[in-house]
């Protein structure tokens, strides 16, 4: 642990000088020991190319290490190189098993890429509007903007459940609310104006 957050102090510059060199030096020592996080952490320097030339094998080999301990965002990352075919032969099947293990964790963002999978219809996945409102309605709960957007969607148009424009109405006011997305923020926002005169 202790050679996982030297490395996070080069990587991040925390009480050192930034040295991206001294943190992947770290975070090898820790890897190689089983560490997780060291393993993420490499591979998130190779996958973002940070301090290393971009490599997304040595990305996708060093998350394969994590998730298999179980790193939720090691787990998370993999879902998306496969979804979006990223250092990977694209492989939908290899994505949504990677994205339920980091969803059934409790990870927001896998949680709302299953729900667009099935909202979607996507990589041999059925169209589901119901499966895509229970991940939406998960990431929700956990202050995701984009999947209470989506749930409003969902409530508006009456996709797989009966039509409520009072819940459509209750969920773009959640997403209305959050600040960490502008682009939802202003969608949710037109959707309660262009409601407005609704009853």
């Amino acid at each position: 642990k202790a050679q996982t957050n030297l490395g996070l102090m080069y990587g991040d510059g925390r009480g050192v000088a930034q040295d991206y060199a001294k943190a992947r030096e770290w975070w090898e020592k820790a890897a190689v020991q089983g560490n997780a996080d060291a393993q993420f952490n490499l591979g998130a320097m190779y996958d973002a190319g940070r301090g290393v030339a971009r490599d997304l094998l040595k990305a996708r080999e060093w998350y394969e290490q994590a998730a298999a301990l179980g790193d939720v965002d090691a787990r998370f990352n993999l879902g998306l190189m496969y979804r979006d075919g990223l250092g990977v032969a694209q492989d939908y099947a290899q994505a949504r098993e990677w994205l339920e293990k980091a969803a059934a964790q409790g990870n927001a963002k896998a949680q709302y890429c299953l729900g667009a999978m099935y909202y979607d219809g996507h990589g041999g996945i059925a169209r589901n509007y119901v499966k895509a409102l229970e991940w939406w309605e998960k990431a929700a709960d956990q202050g995701n903007a984009r999947a209470q957007f989506n749930i409003g969607v969902i409530y508006r148009d009456g996709q797989g459940v009966a039509q409520d424009d009072g819940k459509a109405r209750e969920w773009f006011e959640k997403a209305a609310a959050q600040t960490e997305n502008a682009e939802v923020v202003r969608k949710a926002r037109q959707a309660l104006e262009r409601m407005r005169g609704k009853r």
